[in-house]
């Protein structure tokens, strides 16, 4: 009876462990053809796990039978050596590694094959935060939130502006490290890793930094935006474009509270003409927004920022609040970030940025500004 309730106990467990649901950075929910490969591997080894624990078990628990201590029992019989068993725990493993090593090597050669033509985004890592260049869509530059289209290939060339990252979205592809680049001989090419694959359904998948960075490295996150080619090609001309409309403080927080607003304010608009201003003195040497300021390539580009549904590289909510709560103390949102504060300096030796020292006026102004950017 014992036996029997702490069996029905660990088939408990085992079920309850076996509970799934929809995660967004889920492995064993593949959405591109990078990814179903690397699921089927991950099939395969699993149930090669599975079959070599399950003969395992048998032969322990057959053992444990059979030759259990019995009262009064004869002693086991004694013997040293046996060539057959041997010869079979020597051949068996290697025979399942070798069953194991060649679905391994032809996925790792599936995976790096370079299409024919793909669209090419450069992905470059930073503390803490994630860069995308399109420089075959007219050099537009954005962070973050990564839009490709659905059903094409895509080719992704890594690298790192400062330490190693490592980048991964769990549903559509395997993780590649984006490491610093290292001075080559001339003549030889710079060295980058690369990502290809092509998305099958469209959605929203949000990936990690996964590999240890510094102090924010578990709050770098990113989000890859899969959407049609007619949407894809529509983001990528407003982008270019940058369309900031500038609306007012209470028009944006109609807006965030989900009553649409039309974008009716001209630049003509008191508020709107300060929170230019605010951001062309305060923020425009380090971040960018077409049509306003170019000039700023050191920090994430801020064109159509108020489309993102998230700020801080995929760590809060993009809404005005937010938004002020980062422009005011982005320390206590991530640690380490290079952005000052309202009341402390940024950067890092030897560069260093002064603090902001905005009113909380001026940084809701600010905020809502960036906010009506879309």
């Amino acid at each position: 009876m014992r036996f029997a309730r702490s069996l029905l106990g660990w088939i408990s467990l085992g079920l309850l462990t076996a509970c799934a649901g929809e995660y967004p950075q889920s492995s064993v929910n593949p959405a591109s053809d990078f990814a179903e490969t690397i699921h089927v591997l991950y099939g395969q080894i699993f149930w090669w796990s599975v079959g070599i624990l399950a003969v395992t078990w048998a032969v322990l628990v057959y053992i444990l039978v059979k030759y259990r201590e019995r009262p009064d029992g004869p002693p086991p019989q004694q013997f040293h050596g046996h060539m057959g068993m041997e010869i079979a725990w020597t051949i068996v493993p290697a025979l399942i590694v070798v069953a194991i090593a060649i679905p391994t090597i032809q996925a790792v050669f599936s995976t790096q094959e370079v299409p024919e033509e793909s669209l090419v985004v450069e992905v470059i890592g930073h503390q803490y935060w994630w860069e995308y260049r399109y420089p075959e869509n007219g050099g537009v530059i954005t962070a973050n939130e990564l839009h490709v289209p659905v059903g094409e290939p895509v080719s992704l060339r890594l690298h790192s502006d400062d330490v190693i990252h490592s980048f991964w979205i769990p549903q559509l592809g395997g993780k590649r490290d984006a490491s610093p680049l290292r001075m080559r001989p001339e003549g030889q090419d710079l060295k980058y890793n690369w990502i290809h694959f092509t998305a099958r359904e469209p959605g929203v998948y949000w990936g990690q930094c996964a590999e240890f960075c510094g102090e924010s490295h578990s709050l770098m996150g990113m989000r890859v935006v899969v959407e049609s080619r007619e949407d894809f090609e529509a983001w990528l001309s407003d982008l270019t474009t940058g369309h900031p409309e500038e609306v007012t403080q209470s028009q944006a927080l109609t807006a965030e509270g989900g009553v649409p607003t039309p974008p009716v304010t001209t630049v003509e608009d008191p508020q709107a003409q300060e929170a230019r201003q605010l951001f062309l003195a305060n923020c425009s040497a380090c971040h960018a927004i077409n049509g306003v300021s170019e000039a700023g390539q050191i920090a994430p580009n801020l064109t159509l920022l108020g489309r993102r549904t998230t700020i801080a590289a995929g760590m809060m909510e993009n809404n005005v609040e937010n938004l002020v709560e980062w422009i005011s103390d982005p320390q206590s949102v991530k640690p380490g970030a290079l952005m000052p504060g309202v009341d402390y300096q940024g950067g890092r030796a030897p560069v260093i940025w002064p603090a902001f020292n905005l009113t909380p006026d001026q940084v809701r102004t600010l905020a809502t500004y960036l906010y009506s950017l879309r």
